[in-house]
Protein backbone atom coordinates (compact mmCIF):
# COMPACT_ATOMS: atom_id res chain seq x y z
CA UNK A 1 0.00 0.00 0.00
CA UNK A 2 1.55 3.26 -1.14
CA UNK A 3 0.69 6.31 0.82
CA UNK A 4 1.29 9.59 -0.92
CA UNK A 5 2.78 12.01 1.58
CA UNK A 6 2.88 14.69 -1.01
CA UNK A 7 5.70 17.11 -1.50
CA UNK A 8 7.17 16.52 1.99
CA UNK A 9 8.33 13.00 1.15
CA UNK A 10 10.07 14.17 -1.98
CA UNK A 11 11.66 17.08 -0.12
CA UNK A 12 12.94 14.70 2.56
CA UNK A 13 14.60 12.54 -0.10
CA UNK A 14 16.15 15.58 -1.82
CA UNK A 15 17.43 16.89 1.51
CA UNK A 16 18.90 13.46 2.32
CA UNK A 17 20.70 13.32 -1.02
CA UNK A 18 21.95 16.89 -0.62
CA UNK A 19 23.23 16.12 2.89
CA UNK A 20 25.09 13.06 1.59
CA UNK A 21 26.64 15.14 -1.20
CA UNK A 22 27.61 17.84 1.29
CA UNK A 23 29.28 15.26 3.56
CA UNK A 24 31.21 13.72 0.67
CA UNK A 25 32.24 17.19 -0.54
CA UNK A 26 33.31 18.16 2.98
CA UNK A 27 35.48 15.08 3.33
CA UNK A 28 36.97 15.75 -0.11
CA UNK A 29 37.78 19.36 0.76
CA UNK A 30 39.23 18.25 4.09
CA UNK A 31 41.58 15.70 2.49
CA UNK A 32 42.48 17.68 -0.65
CA UNK A 33 45.56 19.35 0.93
CA UNK A 34 46.75 15.95 2.14
CA UNK A 35 46.33 14.48 -1.32
CA UNK A 36 48.29 17.33 -2.91
CA UNK A 37 51.00 17.02 -0.28
CA UNK A 38 51.21 13.28 -0.96
CA UNK A 39 51.60 13.95 -4.69
CA UNK A 40 54.43 16.42 -4.06
CA UNK A 41 56.20 13.91 -1.80
CA UNK A 42 55.89 11.23 -4.49
CA UNK A 43 57.34 13.57 -7.12
CA UNK A 44 60.22 14.34 -4.78
CA UNK A 45 60.83 10.65 -4.16
CA UNK A 46 60.89 9.92 -7.90
CA UNK A 47 63.30 12.81 -8.48
CA UNK A 48 65.61 11.60 -5.72
CA UNK A 49 65.49 8.00 -6.99
CA UNK A 50 66.54 9.21 -10.44
CA UNK A 51 69.38 11.21 -8.87
CA UNK A 52 70.50 8.14 -6.90
CA UNK A 53 70.57 6.10 -10.11
CA UNK A 54 72.70 8.76 -11.85
CA UNK A 55 75.12 8.86 -8.93
CA UNK A 56 75.34 5.05 -8.87
CA UNK A 57 76.21 5.01 -12.58
CA UNK A 58 78.86 7.67 -11.98
CA UNK A 59 80.29 5.69 -9.05
CA UNK A 60 80.42 2.57 -11.23
CA UNK A 61 82.33 4.42 -13.95
CA UNK A 62 84.77 5.84 -11.42
CA UNK A 63 85.29 2.39 -9.89
CA UNK A 64 86.01 0.99 -13.36
CA UNK A 65 88.55 3.77 -13.99
CA UNK A 66 90.26 3.15 -10.65
CA UNK A 67 90.41 -0.58 -11.32
CA UNK A 68 91.88 0.05 -14.78
CA UNK A 69 94.53 2.35 -13.31
CA UNK A 70 95.42 -0.30 -10.73
CA UNK A 71 95.68 -3.22 -13.15
CA UNK A 72 96.30 -1.92 -16.69
CA UNK A 73 99.69 -0.29 -17.44
CA UNK A 74 98.31 1.11 -20.71
CA UNK A 75 95.65 3.04 -18.79
CA UNK A 76 98.33 4.52 -16.53
CA UNK A 77 100.40 5.50 -19.59
CA UNK A 78 97.37 7.08 -21.26
CA UNK A 79 96.56 9.18 -18.17
CA UNK A 80 100.21 10.21 -17.80
CA UNK A 81 100.28 11.35 -21.43
CA UNK A 82 96.91 13.14 -21.44
CA UNK A 83 96.81 14.73 -18.01
CA UNK A 84 100.46 15.20 -17.13
CA UNK A 85 101.93 15.73 -20.59
CA UNK A 86 104.55 12.99 -20.29
CA UNK A 87 106.32 11.74 -23.43
CA UNK A 88 108.62 8.82 -24.08
CA UNK A 89 112.32 9.49 -24.77
CA UNK A 90 112.78 10.51 -28.39
CA UNK A 91 109.14 11.62 -28.88
CA UNK A 92 108.11 15.17 -29.68
CA UNK A 93 104.99 16.59 -28.10
CA UNK A 94 102.75 18.86 -30.11
CA UNK A 95 100.05 20.55 -28.08
CA UNK A 96 97.10 22.23 -29.78
CA UNK A 97 95.33 25.03 -27.94
CA UNK A 98 91.80 26.16 -28.75
CA UNK A 99 91.60 29.41 -30.71
CA UNK A 100 91.14 32.54 -28.67
CA UNK A 101 88.09 34.65 -29.37
CA UNK A 102 87.88 38.35 -28.74
CA UNK A 103 85.02 39.40 -26.49
CA UNK A 104 82.60 41.97 -27.79
CA UNK A 105 83.58 41.59 -31.46
CA UNK A 106 81.32 40.51 -34.26
CA UNK A 107 82.22 38.17 -37.06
Amino acid sequence: MNVDVGIWGRLNRVIGVLLCLACVSGVGVWYLPLIKSNQEWRKGILRLEAEVQREERLAHRIDAQVMALRTDPRAVERVAREKLGFVKPGETMIRFEPPRTLRGTRR
